[in-house]
């Protein structure tokens, strides 16, 4: 489970001024296929999502070019946590900055990367608005395993300009950015040949206005297509290693990650999964949610830290924010589904038959009517993970801002290329 930054990011805000004044593809019929390219209606979601270009910026040990590696130490740093005190050297790249294009409240930054045992990352972001420049923020400590570094958002990051909610930078009232940059420090063990390589980073910036109500999109163009992806519960694992997230109960986030990696050919391997008890139904759930566990959020609901795993299998993967239905199927006809954020009552959306603060689940495609068909691991079984939701219910409680704002994971191999983005409006993936 996840509570939907867009709905804490009200509260923060809120909290800031007062003390310190988050199957088979079908294509569908002409008839049928509309034209995706419209605006939002006044009042939708500013978004933006910017790969990082390495070339550009500031390099203190690394290498940079399509990727960015470990090339020798510039420094040594103590870090402790709960496995102890240890030494560490490490290497630096600072991107410049980089313009938004309008008034950003939030910021979550992504990236996939190679870390080898031995090695870690931190990714940081500054951003800058109408008074001058934030801090530098860390949005997240990293590593592939549990054995060198606990893997960690870092809580308690406040001031004037703003806040970190667990993965998530949030603007204070009469804060918005217009311009952030990113910092990514490679760590490894002191004279070791560790190499760790950042394949991509990118930053999703945005502004998701308050609404609780969100028109239904127009659509077609995946109308009728369904994606053949494998199908996991997460409450098969009920009390499933209570030490990641007390167990199967809360696992939405690693089994949807899980359920698209499935998609692709891309999870952990027999030889992986070798220390899950064999009785359990599906290990590749239990191995994803060890290591995409956050110890600070003490949950596997970390948006980049799952976007991160999969990039454990040669993926891509990043964290966006979608404005509409109409460009998830611009998504799904060319092949990708995608994990979708959303929080509702029982009766806000027909057919879940449950009600939740934050929930992820995987859309695998549309009926022939446009509604939306998911993988939802919220169900009793494998079997039942199939459910087939209302367009404008479930359109409305995953774009409105007491929802997720719109909130997906996109996870692709590197040579399947995604489509082009809505025309006319800044790309968001």
């Amino acid at each position: 489970m996840r509570v939907p930054t867009a709905f804490l990011s009200t509260l923060l805000s809120a909290f800031l001024t007062v003390v310190l004044t988050a199957s088979v593809l079908t294509v569908p019929s002409p008839a049928t296929a509309a034209v995706a390219g419209a605006k939002p209606p006044p009042g939708g979601v500013d978004v933006v999502y910017q790969r990082a270009v390495f070339g550009p910026g500031t390099r203190e040990g690394v290498k940079a070019g399509r990727t960015l590696s470990f090339a020798a130490p510039v420094g040594t740093i103590s870090y402790t946590d709960a496995l102890g005190t240890k030494s560490w050297e490490y290497a630096r790249w600072t991107g410049p900055e980089r313009p938004i294009g309008f008034a950003a409240t939030e910021l979550v930054a992504s990236w996939t990367a190679d870390v080898p045992a031995g090695s870690w990352l931190q990714v940081e972001m500054r951003g800058r608005h109408a008074a001058g420049q934030t801090k530098w923020y860390v949005l997240g400590r990293w590593a592939y395993g549990d054995e060198d570094i606990r893997r960690t958002s870092l809580p308690g990051q406040r001031d004037a300009d703003g806040t970190v909610s667990v993965d998530t930078f949030v603007a204070a009232a009469g804060r918005a950015i217009t311009a952030y940059q990113l910092r990514v420090t490679l760590y490894r063990t002191p004279g070791s040949a560790a190499r760790p390589v950042v394949r991509t980073l990118g930053a999703m910036a945005s502004a998701v206005p308050d609404r609780e109500t969100v028109p239904v999109s127009p659509g077609g163009i995946a109308w009728g297509v369904e994606l053949p992806v494998p199908r996991r519960s997460q409450n098969v694992h009920e009390g499933h290693y209570p030490q990641w997230d007390g167990g199967g109960e809360a696992w939405c986030s690693p089994t949807s990650t899980t359920m698209v990696l499935g998609y692709w050919g891309r999870w952990p391997s027999a030889r992986d999964t070798s220390w899950v008890d064999p009785s359990d139904p599906d290990p590749e759930v239990d191995y994803a949610a060890r290591y995409t566990y956050d110890y600070a959020y003490e949950g596997a609901g970390n948006w980049p830290f799952n976007t991160a795993y999969a990039g454990r299998y040669g993926m891509e993967g990043f964290v966006t924010r979608l404005r509409s239905l109409t460009e998830l199927e611009r998504l799904i006809r060319a092949g990708v589904p995608v994990v979708t954020s959303q929080s509702f009552k029982a009766e806000e959306l027909p057919g879940a038959g449950y009600s939740t603060n934050g929930h992820l689940m995987v859309i695998i495609g549309f009926t022939a009517t446009g509604d939306v068909i998911a993988n939802d691991p919220a169900s009793r079984d494998d079997d039942a993970v199939r459910h087939v939701y209302p367009r404008a219910a479930f359109e409305n409680v995953w774009l409105r801002s007491t929802g997720s704002g719109g909130i997906v994971y996109v996870i692709h191999p590197p040579g399947h290329r995604l489509p082009a983005t809505t025309p006319g409006l800044p790309a968001n993936w």
